[in-house]
């Protein structure tokens, strides 16, 4: 049996799961198909119903969802993509698992996050006496989440949470080989209580992704390659759409001659062993000195021999042998060799910063190895990549100030110390990027935030409203004498204001 064929009955029997399961009829799902994605809300429909719910309203039925998520864990395994170089445990623990975790942050948090901000008299200008002000988060109104192939569970099931936790009515677009665990989702949801046409789950295929954007989301959240994301943004322009873009990675591990070898050597590991090495937050440049460096390379290759071999795309296997070519013709060493079926962990040694492919978002088991003079040289050779996803400095503890001062001057959206990785799925952090590694966040408070409008509330309540009078020749130099006392520096010339401001107000 093909893969192709292989992931088609995997997606049949999910379905047909899904239409058997009996508390839940199949008519009561959300929509999965794009036909109904042109459809405009009544004001009696079930997203408008959905947000004029309290907050509270909303986290019941994403407790209860959570709740039958976990019921019903083993059946997303069996409805992951067979592309992913992963076993069943891995989807619960690396998909499932803070996917759930994310859902219950947002139980506990949510209402607190979203609450008014009132803003009382501290720090309100005196002349705007008797003013009442409020912020509130109010929902966007339509959220399409864009969601990728890799991690089709976690990141994109995070974010519609989010979305769906904020009041929103949202439209799920599943990577390639998503769309099944993604009815899973919306048929917990359903289940849970969302109402009908809340949440909507596409097909997978950019024409999907194309009549999405075409309804004129009031918000986009995109996890993908930097290409597609620089295509997609030119799309978003037009219409004036925001958009939370979570691109691809580069990432580096920074080795100090503080730091544990032994422990960094288990780290490089695990990160091109972790699906594949398919992840945004793969680590693909590692920096050293030349002594830790030479210290470090004979641990690096017994670690990576129990690594596994992953397949690669055809199109990725060709990306791989010309950069590798091109870094070899510069100088570098390859410790290990392309193998044409299946691919083992490559060290690329003695790189240099600006090889293309220490440069690369190459989803592939390989690393590249530059040698820094010390470690201050370390953040002028990370800024030769454009990636700016995470970057991770191993030391021993006596050095955690230290590793926490370089770590200031890397451009990436999360620094981790002494780990990769696992640490961003903690529900309550926020992640993004820099640069080429897109921006906006997504997951934690300010994740939350993202799929929110600010609506500023403001009430006057009596006061002083001197903008209602109309304006005399002498009032402008009233208004300097009363700028001055306000704004002056210094008791001087505030009192010379002051002065200055009764003197026009008696004449």
């Amino acid at each position: 049996m093909n893969h192709e064929s292989h992931s088609d009955n995997r997606l049949t029997n999910v379905t047909a799961r899904l239409a058997e399961d009996p508390p839940l009829p199949l008519s009561s799902l959300p929509p999965a198909g794009v036909c109904s994605l042109h459809q405009v809300p009544s004001p009696e429909s079930g997203p408008q119903r959905w947000a004029a719910l309290s907050v509270a309203g909303r986290m019941r039925v994403l407790r209860a969802a959570r709740g039958r998520l976990a019921e019903r864990a083993l059946e997303f395994p069996e409805a992951i993509s067979p592309h992913l170089a992963r076993s069943k445990s891995d989807t619960l623990t690396t998909e499932l698992l803070p996917l759930l975790a994310g859902c219950r942050f947002l139980e506990r948090n949510a209402a607190r996050i979203l609450s008014p901000q009132r803003l009382g008299r501290s720090g309100r200008p005196v002349w705007l006496t008797g003013l009442a002000a409020e912020i509130l988060r109010v929902p966007l109104g339509h959220v399409l989440v864009i969601g990728p192939s890799n991690f089709p569970l976690y990141i994109p099931g995070s974010q519609v949470l989010q979305a769906l936790a904020a009041g929103n009515r949202v439209t799920w677009k599943p990577g390639v080989g998503g769309k099944a665990v993604a009815l899973l989702v919306a048929l917990a949801l359903a289940d849970a209580g969302l109402p009908e046409g809340t949440l909507t789950v596409t097909e997978e295929s950019v024409a999907a992704a194309e009549e999405a954007l075409a309804t004129h989301p009031d918000k986009v959240v995109f996890t993908g390659s930097s290409r597609t994301g620089h295509h997609l943004l030119r799309m978003l322009a037009e219409g004036a759409i925001p958009a939370v873009m979570e691109l691809s990675g580069a990432d580096a591990i920074v080795v100090t001659p503080s730091a544990d070898l032994q422990e960094v050597a288990k780290t490089v590991a695990f990160g091109l062993r972790l699906n594949g090495a398919s992840v945004c937050m793969s680590p693909r440049r590692l920096f050293a000195t030349p002594t830790t460096m030479a210290a470090l390379r004979p641990l690096l290759d017994a670690a990576l021999a129990t690594v596994p071999a992953v397949a690669l795309e055809p199109g990725t296997a060709q990306r791989l042998s010309a950069l590798l070519d091109e870094a070899v013709s510069q100088g570098a060493m390859l410790r290990g060799a392309l193998q044409p079926q299946a691919q083992r962990p490559l060290l690329v040694d003695r790189a240099s910063a600006r090889m293309t492919v220490a440069r690369s978002d190459l989803f592939a088991p390989v690393i590249s190895l530059i040698e820094a003079e010390s470690m201050l040289h370390v953040p002028e050779l990370y800024a030769e990549c454009a990636y700016g996803l995470t970057a991770a400095i191993f030391c021993d503890r006596k050095q955690e100030k230290m590793a926490r001062l370089l770590g200031g001057m890397l451009n990436a959206g999360s620094l981790l110390i002494n780990d990769i990785i696992v640490p961003t799925a903690d529900p309550r952090v926020p992640f993004g990027g820099r640069g080429e590694s897109g921006y906006g966040v997504t997951r934690g408070a300010e994740g939350l935030l993202e799929m929110t409008a600010v609506k500023t509330m403001l009430v006057q309540r009596g006061g002083v409203k001197l903008h209602l009078n109309a304006p005399r020749g002498l009032d402008a130099e009233a208004y300097a004498g009363l700028v001055q006392v306000l704004y002056g520096r210094g008791l001087g010339p505030r009192w010379a204001g002051l002065k200055r401001l009764l003197g026009k107000m008696r004449s």
